[in-house]
C-alpha cells in the first residue's frame, strides 16, 4: 500500500474529510487499504476517524433522508459499493478479499445505513459464499467473513438476506475452528442472528421463525465464557467475545449462569486495568462498553411501571395475542429470575467479583455512551441499601459526580448556540433525560448517608451537586420516585450549611415546584416537600423572608396557611416539618400578624396549633373521636413555641380581638392541662415556654377586663 499510494497519508485525508467532493478515487482506495488487518492498530484507528468524518460530512450536507433518491445514504452507497465489490469479487487475490471484508465491517461500525444498502445489492451474499468456497482453508478470509456477517446481523434488513449456508458455516466454525478468534467471531454472529430473530418475531415478523431456544443461548454463552476464562490472553478479538456476552446476557438464564460464576466475572473484570488509566482507543472503549453492558444486564431490575404504563403494556400483550394464530390468551407468568430478590443476589455477586473497580475506571473515560451506562448501573446497584456503603467506599459518589458534570457540560455546550434566544428559560431544561439515572443514583446515596460522607468535609462538592439534584426534581420526564428522592437529597444537603440552603433556594423555579408538591396527594411526596421547606426556612434568609418576613401580608398569609394545613395532617413527619417551619417563622411580627388574620378569617389557626399540644382538641368541622390522651413531644414543643411567639407582647395584635379568639380556641385550658401533666411528662424545653405562654394569656385577659 505504501508503494502504490506513497504521496497520500491519513492525516492529509483527515484535513479534507468533511468535504465530500474533495476526495479523489485514489484517496478512497488508500482509505480502504488502511483497514487491512495487517495495518498497525494506530493506523486502523486513524482510518476509522477519517471514515467517520467523511460519512458525517456527507450527512451534514444532505441532512434530510426523506426522498428515495439523492439522499446521504444513497450517496455513501454509490461511493463505497464499487470499492467493496471490486475487492470481494476479486477471487484471484485473497488479500483483496480480506481488505474488502475488513473495510465492509468498518463501514457497518461507522454508517450502518449505507453499509446495509451495499449488503442488500444483488450478488453480495453470493460473493461472500464464493470467497469461502474458493479459500476454505484461509483463516484470514474466514475471520473477516465472520466479523462482517456479525456486523450485518445486527440489522434487520441484512438478517433476512443471510443464507442458511452461511448460518450453518458459522455454527460449525463456532464449535470446531482451531483459530480461537474465528470461533469468537462466528459465535458473536450467531448470537446477533438469534437475538435479531427474536426481536423480529416480537415486532410482528413471521412468527414461524420462532425464537431461539434457551439451550442454544446457553451453549453460546458457555462457549464465550470459556474463552474469557481460558483464552483471554491469546485472543485478539476479545471485543467480539464481550459483545456476544453482552447480547446474550439479556436472557434471564444466561444472566444467572454468568453471575453464578465468580471465576468468569473476575477474569472479565481483569480486562480493565485498575492501576493505570485505560488507553483511549476505539478498541478499548468498545471493550469497556461491552463489559459495562454485561454488568448492566446482570444488575437490571424489572421496570417499575405506573398504573397507566402497566395498562398500556397489558393492551400491547393482548394485541400480540390476538395477532398470533397459535398464541393463547393466558399471559406468560414473569420469570422468577427477574424478581427483585434474584437481581439483588446478582448485584451482590457482581460487586464481590470487583465490578466497582471497573466502574471507577470507566468514569474517567471520555465517552458519552460509557457514562450513560454507568449511571444506569450505579442506580441498579444502590437500589439495595446494603450496597450503598460499598459504593461510597469505592468512590462511587465521585464517579457519579464526574459522569454528571461531564455529561452536563457537553449538553450545555451543545445548546450554547441557542442560549441567547432562550435566556429566560430555566437552566433545569438543559439536561438530557438519559442523565437522570445517574443523578437519581447520587440522590439515593445522599438520602441514606450523611452528605459529609458522600461529598466530603468541604461544601464545594455539595454545592456542585445541588444543580443536578434540582434538575432531577424539575425535569419534565422525572417520575414521582425521582422527584421524591431529589427532595430528600436536597433536604439533607440544606441542613449542612446556610450556604447550601441559600444555593438551593436560589435555584430558578425550584421553590415554586416544591410548594406545588406540598399539595400533592401522595403522602411521601407531600412529606418530603414539607421537610425541605422546613430546612430551607431554618437555613436560608431568602426562604425565611418568603414565609415570614415579607411586608406583603397577603403573600405571607397564603404561605402560612399552607404550613398550618400541613401541621394538621395525619402523617406525623409532615406535621413535624410544617409545625417546625411555623415555629421558626413566627419569631417575627409579620408572621404573627398573618397567623392572627388567618384566625380571624377562618377561626382555625389557633385550634390547629392547640391540637399540636393537645391531640384531643376538636375543630368545628371534625368528626368527634376518641383522640389521643398524650401529646407527642416534638409536636408539643413546636406548638408551645408558636404560641409563645404569637402572644409575645412585642408581636401581639389588637388585644380585644385576641382575647376573643383565645377563648374560642380554648388555649388557656390546653396550656393548663399541659403544665398539670395531663398530656404527658415533658422536660423544661417544653414546660418553661409553656409557663411563659400561660402568663401572657393571663395577663392578656386581665388587661382586657381592666
Amino acid at each position: 500500500m505504501n508503494a502504490q499510494y506513497g504521496a497520500l497519508s491519513l492525516d492529509s485525508l483527515m484535513g479534507k474529510a468533511q468535504d465530500v467532493t474533495a476526495f479523489l478515487p485514489d484517496e478512497f482506495s488508500y482509505l480502504v487499504e488502511a483497514f487491512a488487518p495487517s495495518q498497525p492498530e494506530s493506523s486502523r484507528s486513524k482510518a476509522y476517524l477519517v471514515l467517520s468524518a467523511f460519512c458525517q460530512g456527507t450527512r451534514s450536507q444532505k441532512p434530510q433522508e426523506s426522498g428515495p433518491t439523492n439522499s446521504a445514504t444513497e450517496i455513501l452507497e454509490k461511493v463505497f459499493q464499487p470499492l467493496i465489490i471490486s475487492r470481494i469479487s476479486n477471487h484471484q487475490e485473497q488479500g483483496a478479499i480480506v481488505v474488502g471484508l475488513s473495510f465492509f465491517s468498518a463501514l457497518f461500525h461507522v454508517d450502518w445505513q449505507s453499509a446495509s444498502r451495499v449488503f442488500a445489492q444483488d450478488g453480495m451474499v453470493e460473493y461472500v459464499t464464493d470467497a469461502l468456497d474458493l479459500y476454505p482453508s484461509s483463516p484470514s478470509v474466514a475471520l473477516e467473513v465472520a466479523r462482517m456477517i456479525g456486523q450485518a446481523s445486527g440489522h434487520k434488513a441484512c438478517r433476512a438476506l443471510i443464507s442458511e449456508e452461511i448460518i450453518t458455516w458459522l455454527g460449525n466454525k463456532s464449535r470446531q475452528a482451531t483459530d480461537k478468534n474465528l470461533r469468537a467471531a462466528a459465535a458473536i454472529a450467531l448470537v446477533k442472528l438469534s437475538r435479531g430473530a427474536e426481536t423480529d418475531a416480537s415486532e410482528g415478523a413471521d412468527a414461524s421463525q420462532g425464537t431461539t431456544s434457551t439451550s442454544k443461548d446457553m451453549e453460546l454463552a458457555e462457549l464465550l465464557k470459556g474463552m474469557v476464562i481460558g483464552d483471554k490472553d491469546s485472543l485478539s478479538s476479545l471485543n467480539d467475545v464481550v459483545e456476544g456476552l453482552a447480547y446474550l446476557s439479556v436472557d434471564p438464564d444466561v444472566k444467572q449462569t454468568l453471575a453464578n460464576d465468580p471465576k468468569f466475572l473476575q477474569q472479565l473484570f481483569t480486562l480493565v486495568p485498575r492501576r493505570k488509566p485505560l488507553p483511549t482507543s476505539a478498541s478499548n472503549s468498545s471493550l469497556l462498553f461491552g463489559i459495562l453492558l454485561i454488568i448492566s444486564n446482570l444488575c437490571a431490575y424489572r421496570p417499575r411501571l405506573s398504573q397507566e404504563d402497566a395498562q398500556v403494556a397489558k393492551l400491547k400483550r393482548m394485541a400480540k395475542a390476538n395477532n398470533g394464530s397459535k398464541r393463547t390468551t393466558a399471559e406468560e407468568p414473569p420469570n422468577a429470575l427477574e424478581d427483585d430478590a434474584a437481581v439483588k443476589s446478582r448485584c451482590c455477586q457482581v460487586l464481590a467479583s470487583g465490578a466497582l473497580d471497573v466502574l471507577s475506571v470507566a468514569s474517567s473515560v471520555e465517552s458519552q455512551g460509557i457514562r450513560l451506562a454507568l449511571g444506569k448501573i450505579y442506580l441498579c446497584i444502590v437500589e439495595d441499601k446494603d450496597n450503598r456503603g460499598k459504593v461510597l467506599q469505592s468512590g462511587g459518589a465521585r464517579s457519579l459526580s464526574r459522569v454528571i458534570q461531564s455529561s452536563s457540560s457537553s449538553t450545555s455546550s451543545s445548546t450554547s448556540s441557542s442560549a441567547s434566544s432562550s435566556a429566560s428559560s430555566s437552566s433545569s431544561t438543559h439536561i438530557d433525560t438519559s442523565l437522570l439515572p445517574a443523578i437519581q443514583a447520587l440522590a439515593k446515596l445522599t438520602i441514606t448517608s450523611s452528605p459529609l460522607q458522600v461529598f466530603g468535609p468541604t461544601d464545594g462538592a455539595m454545592l456542585d451537586a445541588i444543580r443536578p439534584l434540582s434538575q432531577l426534581l424539575l425535569h419534565s420526564s422525572s417520575n414521582l420516585l425521582q422527584q421524591f428522592e431529589a427532595l430528600m437529597a436536597l433536604t439533607n444537603i440544606a441542613s449542612q450549611s446556610t450556604e447550601c440552603a441559600d444555593r438551593i433556594s436560589s435555584t430558578s423555579h425550584l421553590l415554586n415546584k416544591v410548594e406545588l408538591l406540598m399539595l400533592e396527594d401522595h403522602t411521601l411526596i407531600r412529606r418530603a416537600a414539607t421537610e425541605l421547606i422546613c430546612n430551607l426556612v431554618g437555613g436560608s434568609e431568602k426562604v425565611f423572608f418568603r414565609y415570614g418576613g415579607s411586608p406583603d401580608v397577603h403573600a405571607t398569609k397564603s404561605k402560612l396557611q399552607v404550613l398550618l394545613a400541613m401541621s394538621d395532617m395525619d402523617d406525623l413527619p409532615t406535621r413535624l416539618a410544617a409545625s417546625g417551619a411555623l415555629a421558626i417563622v413566627t419569631s417575627v411580627s409579620t408572621a404573627c400578624q398573618a397567623v392572627f388574620e388567618l384566625q380571624l378569617d377562618h377561626h382555625r389557626a389557633f385550634s390547629i396549633i392547640a391540637r399540636l399540644i393537645d391531640p384531643s382538641v376538636i375543630l368545628e368541622d371534625d368528626d368527634p373521636g376518641d383522640g389521643e390522651a398524650a401529646g407527642i413531644p416534638g409536636l408539643v414543643h413546636r406548638g408551645v413555641v408558636c404560641l409563645r411567639n404569637i402572644f409575645n407582647p412585642q408581636h401581639a395584635p389588637p388585644r380585644l380581638s385576641l382575647v376573643e379568639e383565645v377563648e374560642k380556641a380554648g388555649l388557656v385550658n390546653v396550656v393548663t392541662r399541659l403544665l398539670r401533666g395531663e398530656l404527658g411528662s415533658f422536660d423544661t424545653a417544653v414546660t418553661i415556654p409553656a409557663a411563659e405562654v400561660l402568663r401572657h394569656l393571663v395577663e392578656l385577659k386581665k388587661s382586657t377586663n381592666s
